[in-house]
């Protein structure tokens, strides 16, 4: 037992070390933040090997701008051993039920190790802050993160894994035929998540890959992509193969070229719409996506629990500087909840954000400038008002490459986005901490329905009321994959118990579940056994 905890010092030592000293989110008296040495370098991870690329680039820190990761910028000259690495993989993949069926049991092993190394505080501390330091959040909100990761882990231990290729039989039309339902690996696969979750949508999505059988080739946003090269170097301790996955770091066009010229089986691209789009052009098809979502949330006529609606309703628009693909992007209230004090109690709670605990932060994707350029654009339209926020964050570093908003919120009259140039202004997803208020009628719910139905995306949404005959009406009438109703109903909720992914799309992703995994990495095979006996040779005859 003493060895395993030494190997496990180790480990701490080896991958967090230097990191650990830099990631404490610590500010002066003064409100700046303080200052943070750069980094190592991060590495890139193929065939095998870590190495470097022969460039490699500054990060800035997201809350002071100065450099704090030196990340390989792998230039496409340099793509070739990836490309051989994900060419070398057969379309049969690296295992399958009729292929060293041994490795679903070391997947299984590899994740019950994993999720006991993430249970230790200082493992578990590592990673929250290497998440907040990276994708500045709260720490409850990266802890929250982390523990998403580990329960998935969890969930995939012992004998689960070998249960995910679970398929299925029927009888033949004859004596010693049956038919065998499996699920089949693509083979060599990529990978492509976004920043707002480092370690979980790149953890679940990268451990379903390999679980399945696939070889996959995994690309984060550089800007964070140093979290999920220590998930990785993690895995190798405990168990994993080496040679299992491969890990570049670069820039979107150079890993673009990678997958023109090795073109996988299939692949995952988790992040914006247009790149899903061209993604999906130049792969062919072969991709499965989960793009961008502008979710809305539809409080019922049925007012009841104030202050846990208002409270669930900052944590969806605000949380994480709304920086999550299920934010809430649209709150659609009846008239009822603004005679209950609902917009009050809800604006409270968006104005005690402060950026001392990053409730409020750095925008990775939005500039301040064209937040609030969008902002005025939507105050342009009739009627249209400015509720809350609105203004620039100050006493900070942050650079001018990012965002740094007050939580904002505008109100548009419903009847205005009738207007088709309204609507799509009104629907343009903010990547940052801002939505659109709007109020209906008990007569205006068709029309609340309709703006449903001619929304684009289709990824969360959240109806809350306990009024089953309104919840049949508005569930039986909307799309979103991942829908809560109730209540207690949120648009933001990813874990690792229920299904999380768009619907109405034939590429549409799901993440954490059996049931997603499934769908994104594996396919269907039909094997069907015929041994005989066979009849006569009387009995054949020419058709």
């Amino acid at each position: 037992m003493e060895a395993i905890r030494q190997q496990h010092r180790t480990w701490v030592r080896h991958c967090c070390s230097k990191q650990a000293r830099s990631i404490s989110v610590r500010r002066e008296r003064d409100g700046s933040t303080a200052s943070i040495s750069p980094w190592q370098s991060c590495m890139v991870a193929v065939g095998g090997r870590w190495t470097n690329a022969a460039k490699s680039k500054s990060i800035p820190d997201p809350l002071n701008g100065e450099p704090f990761v030196n990340l390989p910028d792998t230039q496409v000259s340099e793509i070739g051993p990836f490309v051989q690495c994900l060419q070398s993989c057969p379309k049969s993949g690296l295992h399958n039920p009729y292929k060293n069926p041994d490795r679903y049991v070391l997947y299984g092993s590899v994740c019950a190790k994993v999720a006991e190394e993430m249970r230790k505080p200082d493992v578990a501390d590592f990673f929250a802050k290497l998440i907040q330091r990276t994708s500045p959040k709260s720490y409850t909100q990266a802890m929250g993160e982390l523990t998403v990761t580990r329960r998935f882990f969890e969930n995939f231990s012992g004998d689960q894994v070998r249960f995910l290729a679970r398929g299925f039989s029927n009888p033949g039309d004859h004596q010693g035929q049956i038919s065998n339902g499996l699920r089949w690996p693509f083979g060599p696969v990529a990978l492509i998540a976004p920043f707002n979750f480092p370690l979980e949508i790149p953890a679940l999505q990268l451990m379903g890959a390999l679980f399945m059988g696939n070889k996959p080739l995994v690309h984060v946003d550089h800007r964070v992509s140093i979290v999920i090269e220590q998930l990785l170097r993690l895995l190798h301790y405990c168990g994993m193969p080496a040679t299992d996955a491969d890990l570049i770091h670069g820039s979107g066009a150079t890993v673009g070229e990678l997958l023109l010229e090795a073109q996988p089986r299939s692949t995952l691209f988790t992040g914006s719409q247009r790149v899903a789009e061209k993604l999906a052009l130049d792969l062919h098809g072969k991709v499965f996506l989960e793009d961008a979502g502008f979710d809305w949330k539809l409080l019922g006529p049925d007012v009841s629990e104030v202050d846990y609606v208002a409270w669930q309703a900052d944590q969806d628009a605000y949380a994480c500087s709304g920086q999550k693909c299920s934010a809430q992007s649209m709150l659609v209230m009846h008239s009822n909840w603004r005679k209950a004090g609902f917009l009050d109690k809800l604006r409270a709670r968006a104005e005690s954000r402060k950026l001392d605990d990053l409730t409020v932060g750095p925008v990775l994707t939005w500039t301040t400038e064209a937040m609030l350029s969008h902002m005025n654009k939507l105050l342009e339209l009739p009627r249209a008002n400015l509720l809350w926020g609105g203004k620039p964050l100050t006493g900070h570093g942050i650079p001018e490459c990012y965002g740094a908003l007050e939580p904002t919120a505008v109100f548009v009259p419903l009847d205005a986005m009738k207007d088709p140039a309204a609507f799509e202004l009104v629907t343009t997803e903010v990547f940052g901490p801002f939505q659109v208020i709007t109020e209906y009628t008990d007569d205006e719910l068709p029309l609340v329905l309709a703006l449903f139905e001619f929304m684009f995306h289709h990824l969360t949404a959240a109806v809350v009321s306990n009024d089953a005959l309104f919840l049949q009406k508005v569930l039986g009438n909307t799309v979103n994959g991942t829908t809560y109703a109730g209540v207690r109903a949120r648009t933001t909720g990813a874990p690792q118990n229920h299904w999380f992914g768009p619907a109405g799309d034939p590429r549409g992703a799901g993440i954490g579940t059996p049931e997603a995994i499934r769908l994104v990495w594996s396919c269907h095979r039909e094997i069907i056994q015929d041994y005989g006996p066979v009849p006569d040779s009387s009995q054949l005859k020419q058709s």
